[in-house]
């Protein structure tokens, strides 16, 4: 442990039925979610506060709140042209800050 901020890139889980889901898509599915997780781990701010925030990422996708009332809660991440997404939420403890991938869709 260190006393340096911790940053990118940042630890992530999936819950278990999210990763079952993850694995049933088909395989060129599976590398876009990879390539969207591959974006959130290495945000530098895994909310994406702020106007343009998300414009480092690729071209289709964004990331908005689930819910404009709740700020620090979770988020969406929109890949393939809004054909999929992926819900996730940022835990910024001190010690050990993570991002945990709640639900996984593709359609």
């Amino acid at each position: 442990m260190t006393d340096a901020f911790m940053g990118p890139p940042w630890q992530m889980d999936w819950r278990l039925d999210a990763l079952a889901r993850r694995d049933a898509l088909p395989e060129h599915v599976q590398k876009m979610v990879d390539e969207a997780r591959a974006q959130l781990v290495t945000a530098e701010d895994p909310y994406f506060r702020g106007i343009d925030a998300d414009a480092d990422l690729p071209e289709t996708m964004y990331v908005e709140p689930v819910r404009s009332a709740d700020p620090k809660g979770p988020r969406i991440l929109y890949f393939d042209n809004h054909r999929g997404w992926l819900i996730y939420t940022f835990t910024p403890r001190a010690e050990d800050p993570q991002i945990t991938l709640v639900e996984v869709f593709w359609q």
